[in-house]
């Protein structure tokens, strides 16, 4: 049986929208794209690659789908983008149609946690998400999540879409899930169990969390 191993970038008020670069994600007009990027550490990098060892899956909500299809295949060879382009990838979306572009790529039918429900019981390998924050929130909500990783980066943003935000209003047209989809208001109490933390050289705090209940 396969696990969900979502891997998150945030900040210290929670902001998780374009870690990576200025481009990568401008929805809203927020202008703080890539604010991650100078506070890389290889200790960061360990951690996800050993979640990314052996046999694994990519699981992805449109908009990270979209933004990886389009920057990952026209890196220059690398460990991660040559991960990426051998990994079969499971895209969780009401609006895109099968042929998706990027190899490997399997559209999901239908709500998407009922899908990545259906999924860990078919596969071996465990799904492993990067951001896609809307589908994180609608499967935390189904208790489908097994690791949660939080990388919390010592920057305040101040605005940008958050992880957990107060209400659904940061939630945008990214929302295309299915109408089954819980995307989680903060009624549901969840505990979770640390299992894992460090810190990295440039000040990110690394944390390894399981699901402990409701």
């Amino acid at each position: 049986m396969g696990k969900v191993v979502a891997i998150e970038h945030v900040t210290l008020d929670g902001v998780m929208q374009a870690p990576g670069n200025p481009e990568e994600d401008p929805r809203g007009g927020f202008r703080h794209g890539g604010w991650a990027s100078r506070h890389q550490d290889p200790a960061m990098q360990e951690v996800m690659s050993r979640h990314m060892s052996g046999a694994w899956s990519l699981l992805a909500g449109r908009t990270t789908y979209e933004q990886f299809a389009s920057y990952w295949p026209a890196q220059p060879p690398n460990p991660f983008s040559e991960a990426l382009g051998r990994a079969r990838k499971y895209v969780a979306s009401t609006t895109l149609t099968e042929p998706l572009a990027w190899e490997h790529s399997v559209l999901l039918a239908g709500d998407a946690a009922d899908a990545v429900s259906r999924l860990k019981e078919e596969l071996p390998e465990n799904l492993v998400v990067f951001g896609s924050g809307v589908l994180v929130r609608s499967l935390l909500s189904r208790d489908l999540v097994d690791t949660l990783v939080l990388l919390v980066y010592p920057l305040v943003l101040g605005s940008g879409r958050r992880l957990f935000p107060d209400s659904g209003a940061d939630l945008g047209s990214g929302s295309d899930l299915g109408s089954g989809s819980d995307l989680g208001s903060g009624s549901d109490l969840r505990d979770f169990r640390l299992v894992e933390s460090a810190a990295t050289g440039t000040g990110v705090i690394i944390t390894v969390y399981r699901p402990a209940g409701r």
